[in-house]
C-alpha cells in the first residue's frame, strides 16, 4: 500500500517532522510511506499560477492510496503554511477528494494538537477538498520534548502500541473505501456481470482448466493443499479436514460456494445422486464458471442475482423453485448471501437450499393447525407474493410443555394460495 505523508511545518527544527520520519520508519516493513514537504510551497493567492512545487504535491496525493498529515499547533489551530498547501490544492485540482486522511500530530504540551486536528478535519471535509478523514482515531502526541530517544524512536511503549494501532485502523479505513468505491463504480450495469470467470482473482488457481472434469483433483495438487487427517484452524475451531467433511456433509441443507471471480468452487453433500438434490450437482462442475453450470434461460437472473450482492444492493435474495414444489409436499427455496472479508471486500456467494416443507408440517402438527388455499389469491409464482392479505390465524391453546392442543379434533384451517406455475416449462429466473 501507497501512503504521502505530510508535514505540516516548515521550520527547519520541527518535532512533527520527527514523528513522520518515525512512522515511516517503524512501518517501512508494511507500508510504503512518501514523506512531502512544503516547504517550497508558496502563499496561496488567487489567480497565482500553481507552480512546480504545488504540481509535484498534486501529482504524488493523486497516486497515493491514502494520507498522513502531521500538524502542529498554533494558537489553537493548523499552521498558516497547512492552510495555504490545501487551498492551493482545493482551487484548480483536487487530490484530496475522497481520499483516505489520518491526522496526527504532536505538541510540547499534553494535549497534543488536539485543537489544531479538530480545526484541520473541518477544513479538510468542506466544499471543494472533500477528503475522507478518518472518524474517532486520532494520534496526538503530548510532551514531544521528551518523547524521543537519541535515535529519533518513540521511547514509550504503550504509546508505540497506541500508534500502531491507530494505522491498523487507518489501512482498514482505506480497504473499507476502496471496496465502496469499486461497488459504487459498478452498481446499477448487471449486464456487465462476467460468469465466465475470466478475471483473475487472488485465489484462482492459475494453470488449470477451470472446466476440467478433475479440477478439484488438478488444482488440489497444484496448491500442495492439505487432506485427510490434517488440522485446519478455524475462526473458532480447529477441524481435521475429514471431520470438516463430515460436518458439511450432513448440513440439512445444500450448500454451494461461487467466489468472487464468478467460479463454481464448492459444494456438500457430493455422495447423493444428483438426480435426488434439491439443486442438482455433479462433481465435474467444481471449478466451472457460473456460466457453465446455468441453463442459458437463466443467465439473466444470475447476472441480477450476483451483482446484487457484489455491489451490496441487498446482503441477501431468496427465492422458491415453483417448478419443484408441491402444495403440501415439499417447498424447496434458494438463498444467496454475499460473504465478505474482514475488510468489507466482496467475496462470493454462500448458496444454501432447503426444503422448508418439514419445518411447516411439524409447525402444523404442533399448533393443530391445517392449510387450505384460498380460492381468492392470486401468487406471483417465482416468489410466492400473494395480492391479497391472509386473514388472521387463531391459534388453538397448546400444552406448553409439548405443543399438544387440548382438542385434538379441533383445527384450525390457514388459508394459502395455489401458485400459478408455468406448467409448460417450469423455468425459474435463476
Amino acid at each position: 500500500m501507497k501512503l504521502v505523508g505530510i508535514i505540516g511545518s516548515i521550520a527547519d527544527e520541527s518535532y512533527n517532522r520527527k514523528l513522520m520520519l518515525y512512522i515511516a520508519s517503524h512501518f517501512k516493513e508494511t507500508i510504503d510511506i512518501e514523506i512531502l514537504d512544503i516547504r517550497d510551497v508558496p502563499m496561496f493567492r488567487a489567480g497565482m499560477e500553481m507552480g512546480p512545487a504545488v504540481e509535484y504535491l498534486d501529482k504524488k496525493i493523486s497516486a497515493a492510496d491514502g494520507v498522513i498529515i502531521a500538524t502542529p499547533e498554533h494558537n489553537h489551530t493548523t499552521t498558516a503554511a497547512l492552510k495555504s498547501v490545501i487551498e492551493w490544492l482545493s482551487s484548480s485540482v483536487h487530490p484530496f477528494a475522497d481520499k483516505p486522511v489520518l491526522l496526527v500530530g504532536a505538541s510540547y504540551f499534553e494535549q497534543g494538537s488536539g485543537r489544531a486536528q479538530l480545526d484541520l478535519r473541518q477544513i479538510l471535509e468542506s466544499p471543494g477538498v472533500n477528503a475522507l478523514v478518518m472518524p474517532k482515531d486520532e494520534f496526538l502526541l503530548g510532551n514531544v520534548k521528551s518523547a524521543f530517544d537519541e535515535n529519533g524512536n518513540l521511547k514509550e511503549a504503550r504509546t508505540v502500541s497506541f500508534l500502531e494501532s491507530v494505522m491498523g485502523n487507518f489501512l482498514k479505513w482505506i480497504k473499507v473505501l476502496k471496496a465502496m468505491k469499486k461497488n459504487n463504480d459498478v452498481k446499477g450495469d448487471w449486464e456487465s456481470e462476467d460468469l465466465t470467470a475470466s478475471q483473475e482473482i487472488d485465489t484462482t488457481v492459475k494453470g488449470v482448466d477451470m472446466k476440467a472434469e478433475d479440477w478439484v483433483e488438478q488444482a488440489a495438487a497444484k496448491t500442495n493443499a492439505v487432506e485427510g487427517d490434517t488440522y485446519v484452524k478455524l475462526d473458532r475451531g480447529l477441524l481435521t479436514v475429514n471431520q470438516l467433511n463430515w460436518f458439511l456433509n450432513t448440513m440439512p441443507v445444500e450448500l454451494t460456494f461461487a467466489d468472487d471471480n464468478n467460479q463454481f468452487i464448492y459444494y456438500n453433500r457430493m455422495d447423493e445422486n444428483p438426480k435426488d438434490m434439491l439443486a442438482p450437482r455433479q462433481p465435474k462442475q467444481v471449478g466451472d464458471p457460473l456460466e457453465s453450470v446455468h441453463p442459458e434461460r437463466a443467465l439473466k437472473g444470475v447476472k441480477h442475482v450476483v451483482h446484487t450482492l457484489r455491489t451490496g444492493e441487498t446482503d441477501l435474495v431468496s427465492m422458491p423453485v415453483p417448478f419443484i414444489n408441491k402444495v403440501n409436499e415439499k417447498h424447496v427455496m434458494h438463498y444467496y448471501k454475499a460473504m465478505h472479508d474482514e475488510d468489507g471486500r466482496y467475496r462470493g456467494i454462500n448458496e444454501w437450499v432447503v426444503d422448508i416443507w418439514p419445518v411447516v408440517e411439524s409447525y402444523l402438527k404442533m399448533t393443530g393447525q391445517k392449510l387450505v388455499a384460498d380460492e381468492n389469491a392470486k401468487v406471483d409464482a417465482t416468489s410466492g407474493a400473494s395480492e391479497k392479505k391472509e386473514e388472521p390465524v387463531v391459534t388453538p391453546e397448546t400444552d406448553a410443555t409439548s405443543g399438544a392442543s387440548e382438542s385434538e379434533t379441533k383445527v384450525e384451517e390457514v388459508k394459502v394460495a395455489e401458485p400459478e406455475v408455468d406448467a409448460t416449462s417450469g423455468a425459474s429466473e435463476f
